[in-house]
């Protein structure tokens, strides 16, 4: 069953239901439900409903409904990708998983010459091809300068233009490729949105003259976490709910990062079914983690509806 953004849809094994919000791959979408919480569900999860959808505004990526959508403010990148018939060619791609319009312009210099190479909007949530070149001919290959002003309608502050400036050199593809976005093909991704580090030399000097610090050790975690209070402190009884909340998401961070330090594949979180509201701030916390793959209710034979299985990258 193939769906489409905007429809509307109910999660056949349990009782929610909201709209496609994304489409992450053929098999996965992501659902926003009443409590504007995105998660990704498997479509052979899902049951369409008929007569109730939203209409999608194709020009700005986003779901129009009263609604709130995460705004993404950040992730530009240029994506580097070898021509699949000749592969000594190479294209470059801007691309843009902001929530923002960008009005784009990429201009080479070559010893002083300067010549302009691409000027357009590259749109929300999408890519835009901006120049090619010849790989054997790198050392040949002019600066690159890429100026992006950010536009949206919605109630954004003023945000400080994008100027990037590069000479590519040989060590930029020497790491292994990776996964591009929106093209679904392998090639080497650039940052281009992230502020420079600004080295202070004289921190820098001082460093050499301190002793080395211990290393830290961080502990193994087990593979299954229970959050339940009075498995976490001995005088539950005498916390409040805010206290009791805050103890149980913290100890939940601190598996989770141990879990990725040790590089888990997976880890459950045992949360309970409870009032939800544990279960909600783990599962926001997730899904935007950059080193989770997708999460899902675990083994519910076991532990019903009052765990969550967290998949790691």
């Amino acid at each position: 069953m193939k769906f489409e953004l905007g429809e509307f849809v109910r999660f056949v094994d349990e009782n929610r239901e909201g709209y496609i919000t994304k489409i992450l791959s053929d098999e996965m979408v992501g659902v926003t439900g009443e409590d504007d919480f995105e998660i990704p569900v498997m479509i052979n999860n899902l049951t369409r409903v008929h007569g109730k959808s939203k209409f999608i505004d194709e020009s700005q990526g986003n779901v129009a409904t009263h609604q709130t959508i995460e705004f993404i403010e950040k992730g530009i990148f240029i994506a580097v990708v070898s021509d699949p018939n000749k592969g000594s060619v190479v294209y470059f791609h801007l691309i843009n998983q902001t929530s923002y319009q960008l009005l784009s312009t990429l201009k080479t210099d070559k010893k002083g010459v300067f010549k302009g190479e691409f000027c357009g909007i590259v749109n929300p949530q999408s890519d835009t091809k901006i120049y090619s070149a010849s790989l054997p001919d790198l050392d040949l290959w002019p600066n690159f300068q890429l100026q992006a002003m950010y536009y949206t309608t919605q109630n954004k502050a003023w945000v400080k233009p994008l100027v990037f400036d590069i000479k590519f050199r040989a060590k930029d593809f020497t790491g292994s490729k990776t996964q591009i976005p929106f093209l679904k093909e392998q090639g080497w991704l650039i940052r281009i949105d992230e502020p420079k580090i600004k080295i202070d030399a004289e921190k820098l000097k001082e460093s050499f003259f301190k002793p080395t610090e211990e290393k830290k050790t961080v502990d193994k975690p087990q593979k299954e976490i229970d959050l339940h209070i009075e498995k976490l402190r001995d005088d539950y009884q005498f916390l409040n709910k805010n206290e009791i909340l805050d103890i149980q998401l913290a100890h939940f961070q601190n598996a989770l990062d141990a879990a990725i330090v040790h590089q888990f594949e997976r880890i459950i979180f045992i949360h309970g079914v409870g009032n939800g509201i544990l279960q909600h701030k783990i599962h926001k916390a997730v899904s935007k983690h950059p080193k989770v793959q997708t999460f899902k209710d675990a083994q519910k034979e076991k532990f019903g509806y009052g765990a969550t299985e967290v998949i790691l990258r």
